[in-house]
């Protein structure tokens, strides 16, 4: 780009009329100095400034053109910059500068082939022309890399997909058209603040652009945040009422939405039949939204729970964790189940991921001594049932309803008080009373609303 702080002197054929009007030719003249001296003080907004006013007292020439187009790549303006180069190479096809800067306005816009076809044309009249030669092979380097993008797109290696589009994009940095593409693949891949971050940037430029609206209703849509995506995706659609991908997404967004509503009404209900096959209708809308669907299997997981089909119970929760390793309630659902039908140490290690979860949030942090109380003594609950769960012995006399305090099978070596604060780390720390034991199991996608005693959350019951 420096090449473009210097002068251009070549200057174009003018009209009969503009030859005797030597004063104007001065002064333009003049303005394009004044041009030069800010353009060499990088104050863009004024060398912009005096090129227009040599233009529009020389509108023939192709310098000043050239000189205008630099300025503008300078500001970003690569669009504007893109007609005054091609303007520039109109007025004087031998006009090398004039054909770079034409093809660097294609290469920034992410036009490879037409940024080509510009070096090439300038390697004609300068075939020793360096930066010709070395931007006609970033061009070339852009149009592969948009190849192999294309191609792993179809294959869904979405990260390869970005991988080309940010090397892409080093050379052709205001490509709304890659950056677009790197949006929705990080979208595809879960990466949606980084997703939504670009399709943002898109849109303060271009508010009207249906792509970033698209990507911005794709990252809510994949988010569980579907009647929010849904409103995105109807204005890409205003935008470019031909646009595919959103209508597809809209389609499947108030599909899913409507389903699961209905789902969760026949649940309510007490239509557990029903209920099953609205969520798994909904499954099968789109396999790619991953949030969405571990909330369904989670809630299908509940209704056979319902039904007593346990196993079929423990398998909707499972994959609900394979889709979202983080869902609290799909744990606590499955190891409610592992408790009914007794595989105690999976239901101990669900409780565990649960509590290794739930502990780095810090819920009562500054909580009162009374409140500490209280969360003490439902730690010790908890931890008398780990106790027995993890010994064989106990776990059996207290499952054939014997007392342990018999026979020295007492709890006198656990101490909550030692554990409590070894766990919590002092003032404050994880309540089980957040998500132990306190969860709506009754109705799915809720928050919880009534407690459970501890007995019930692990499910152990005295006697046959």
């Amino acid at each position: 780009m420096a090449a473009a702080a210097e002068c251009d002197v070549v200057m174009a054929a003018t009209e009969p009329e503009l030859l005797d009007d030597q004063e104007a030719k001065r002064e333009a003249e003049t303005f394009k100095e004044q041009g030069n001296a800010y353009y060499a003080k990088k104050d863009y907004n004024e060398a912009y400034n005096y090129y227009t006013k040599a233009i529009d007292m020389c509108p023939k020439n192709a310098s000043y053109y050239g000189n205008r187009a630099a300025t503008l790549m300078m500001l970003g303006r690569f669009r504007e910059a893109l007609g005054d180069a091609q303007q520039s190479v109109r007025l004087d096809d031998s006009f090398v500068r004039g054909h770079l800067r034409e093809g660097k306005c294609h290469l920034s816009l992410g036009n490879a082939m037409a940024a080509c076809r510009s070096f090439q044309r300038a390697l004609e009249l300068d075939h020793k022309n360096a930066q010709a030669q070395q931007e006609f092979k970033n061009a070339n380097a852009v149009m592969e890399y948009e190849k192999i993008a294309e191609t792993d797109f179809e294959k869904r290696d979405f990260r390869k997909v970005v991988f080309c589009m940010d090397r892409a994009l080093e050379f052709a940095p205001a490509c709304h058209r890659f950056k677009i593409l790197k949006a929705e693949c990080l979208a595809m891949l879960g990466r949606y603040p980084e997703a939504q971050s670009v399709a943002s940037d898109i849109l303060r430029m271009d508010s009207t652009n249906a792509d970033a609206l698209y990507v911005r209703g794709l990252c809510l849509y994949y988010e569980d945040c579907i009647e929010k995506a849904v409103q995105f995706f109807v204005q890409a659609l205003r935008m470019a009422p031909d646009h595919e991908k959103a209508c597809i997404a809209c389609r499947n967004a108030k599909a899913l939405k409507a389903k699961k509503e209905d789902g969760n009404k026949a649940f309510k209900e007490g239509n557990y039949k029903l209920a099953y096959e609205l969520y798994t209708e909904a499954l099968g809308i789109d396999p790619n939204n991953i949030k969405t669907n571990a909330k369904l299997y989670c809630n299908r997981g509940t209704v056979n729970s319902k039904l007593r089909k346990l196993d079929d119970a423990i398998e909707d929760c499972t994959n609900a964790v394979k889709l979202d390793d983080t869902y609290i309630k799909a744990y606590l659902r499955r190891a409610q189940c592992y408790m009914d039908t007794e595989q105690y140490e999976e239901a101990v290690r669900d409780y565990e991921k649960v509590y290794q979860t739930e502990k780095t949030k810090d819920r009562h942090s500054g909580a009162s001594a009374e409140v500490q109380k209280e969360e003490e003594k439902k730690f010790k609950e908890v931890g008398e049932a780990f106790t027995i769960l993890s010994d064989p012995k106990k776990k059996t006399r207290y499952d054939s309803g014997q007392d342990l305090d018999e026979e020295g099978m007492n709890m006198g070596d656990f101490d909550p008080n030692n554990i409590f604060k070894a766990f919590f780390g002092g003032p404050g720390g994880f309540s089980f009373e957040g998500r132990w034991a306190c969860c709506s199991w009754e109705f799915p996608d809720h928050e919880p609303t009534h407690s459970l005693p501890l007995r019930q959350l692990f499910g152990s019951q005295r006697g046959p």
